[in-house]
């Protein structure tokens, strides 16, 4: 199992917090997002360890995930 720590913003972090974490095996982005329940069109912005990132992208051991909704403002 790969432990993942997700850093979540805004919106996200609504009944979530600031950080979870979610072990997996093999994990690509994609399978970590839908284990806390977001689904790829909800995120605008995602960064695995401070990069930019994709959700097919394979995760390792101690890698972190950054991700944002479309924010709105006026």
């Amino acid at each position: 199992m790969i432990k993942i720590e997700v850093r979540l913003f805004a919106t996200f972090r609504n009944g979530r917090g600031k950080k979870v974490y979610v072990e997996l095996n093999h994990p690509t982005v994609e399978d970590v997002l839908q284990s806390i329940g977001i689904e790829n069109d909800e995120v605008a912005i995602l960064l695995v360890n401070g990069h930019d990132g994709h959700f097919d992208q394979i995760l390792l051991e101690e890698d972190y995930l950054s991700i944002f909704p479309p924010v709105g403002g006026g």
